[in-house]
């Protein structure tokens, strides 16, 4: 039976070292007996019977505001726009709502590298550092370390609401949420047979998007498109959609309000630029910084992304080591983390580091330019690469079947990335063969859903009476609201 070691002692002197009595090493066994004696304070079951730990002083709105502190004020209101489309667009722009929530909710007490966002769109393809196609975890802006079930909470509450936004019928929304938990327990219990180095270096590949696809011929065909859409989003595929030439060297076309220049470039701010670029590049390793300096930053503008992060600071810088040989990289801010306020004395020096760091814990692959910088202002940021053979789900397009499928691909992934940065045997021992946390976490899910629908009522009415400001035209709000 394979074993995990506990930490040693790094202080042990040479004589001391190798004694038996000094060393304690576990069986995979013992870990998972850890586990599951935490059932004894922390019941199964229980997950499905509380969806708030605050619920006397909850106002949505009221956490809504505090989210939007110190964004870019020009772009709150697309923020609100894009989550005022559906429930499940209001979802994805609330963690800090759902954070709240969990705060105090049942928990067995296995802390892991958490994503913090595990919601099913924060899951994605794209390209390892040796050019193969993985499927992983891609949103890590949350990341810290916190209870297990608050990112599989997350993730089940995601597919409720994704499968009533499809028009699933119920039967149907619990099934997929199922999916994902039973495949989450199942994959982990596989996880926790194997040792530390199997579970570090396991990625989910093409091939096992494949293999989980089954005999399902619509399903493969759908995922041979996916795959081959992704990988024509190379560098110089976003090079020649974004950029025109000006004045003998390519510059990004401005496309107001989601892609422009800001305003203030003066020879002080190009000063502050180079600062920070070179900061980045410390945080690299030896090896890339050397591939780092043969491009030269030759532009950069603010870009409007995704739901959640709209009013952040986020830009993309275009690099170049030659006219036609282009780098995009994501600037993008890294605000303090919605769990931080949740989990105790957590002490954050950089939250760039914070999301790189868990990123890279979590992930099976990264990034190579992953890495981070602080901006004049005292901001914090961390820089990656834009668009590299990335992929996503088109939720427009899911049936029950594909959405099932999808669901099974989620949990078997975040068994992995909490395997990487966990304890697959202890997680393991805690939840079992059977499927008693499978069905309680449903439940959550199924109810917190629930709860979402009657909050995002309440965010609507809210943009309606002018507490929150939104993009969308008056018409469009007397439509959400019928």
């Amino acid at each position: 039976m394979p074993l995990r070691q506990t930490h040693s002692n790094p202080t042990q002197s040479s004589k001391e070292f190798g004694r038996s009595h000094l060393i304690k090493i576990q069986t995979i066994a013992d870990r998972q007996k850890e586990g599951k004696a935490l059932r004894d304070k922390c019941p199964r079951y229980s997950h499905g019977k509380t969806i708030f730990g605050h619920g006397e002083k909850r106002n949505i709105v009221a956490l809504i505001k505090a989210s939007n502190e110190d964004r870019l004020k020009n772009l709150i209101p697309i923020r609100h726009g894009r989550m005022l489309q559906s429930p499940f667009s209001y979802f994805r722009g609330t963690a800090a709502v759902q954070a709240y929530d969990l705060d105090g909710t049942p928990s067995s007490g296995i802390i892991v590298q958490a994503c913090g966002d595990c919601h099913l769109l924060n899951f994605g393809g794209f390209a390892s550092p040796e050019r193969n196609l993985v499927f992983d975890i891609n949103d890590f802006d949350e990341t810290l370390a916190a209870p297990f079930e608050w990112d599989i909470k997350r993730l089940a509450a995601s597919f409720v609401l994704a499968a009533r936004w499809r028009g699933f019928s119920s039967k149907q929304a619990r099934e997929i949420t199922v999916e994902a938990i039973e495949s989450y327990r199942k994959s982990m219990s596989e996880r926790a047979t194997k040792t530390v180095l199997e579970g570090w270096y396991s990625q989910t590949t093409i091939d096992d998007l494949f293999s989980l696809a089954g005999g399902d011929a619509d399903l493969r065909s759908r995922l041979k498109k996916r795959v081959a859409e992704a990988k024509k989003q190379t560098q110089e595929h976003v090079f020649n959609k974004i950029t025109t030439p000006t004045k003998g060297l390519p510059r990004i076309v401005d496309q107001p309000p989601l892609l422009y220049h800001p305003e203030n470039r003066s020879v002080k701010n190009e000063h502050a630029i180079a600062e920070f670029i070179k900061n980045y590049r410390n945080t690299l390793p030896e090896e890339r910084r050397a591939l780092f300096d043969r491009y030269q930053m030759v532009d950069f503008t603010i870009k409007v992304v995704g739901v959640g992060s709209v009013g952040t600071r986020c830009y993309v810088a275009l690099f170049l080591a030659a006219q036609d040989d282009p780098l995009f990289l994501q600037v993008k801010e890294a605000r303090a983390s919605v769990l931080e306020p949740y989990m105790g004395n957590v002490r954050v020096a950089h939250n760039g580091q914070r999301v790189v760091i868990g990123q890279r814990m979590m992930q099976a692959a990264s990034d190579i330019f992953l890495g981070w910088s602080r901006g004049p202002e005292g901001r914090d940021f961390y820089v990656r690469q834009l668009r590299d053979m990335k992929s996503s789900l088109d939720m427009e397009i899911q049936t029950p079947q594909s959405l099932l499928y999808y669901a099974k691909l989620c949990g078997t992934v975040l068994a992995r990335a909490h395997d990487k940065a966990g304890d697959a045997a202890k997680i393991a021992g805690y939840l079992g063969s059977s499927d008693h946390f499978d069905e309680a976490i449903a439940d959550y899910a199924l109810a917190y859903a629930d709860q979402i629908e009657r909050d995002y009522e309440t965010f609507v009415k809210a943009v309606r009476n002018g507490q929150l400001s939104s993009d969308l035209s008056t018409s469009r709000l007397t439509t959400l609201l019928r």
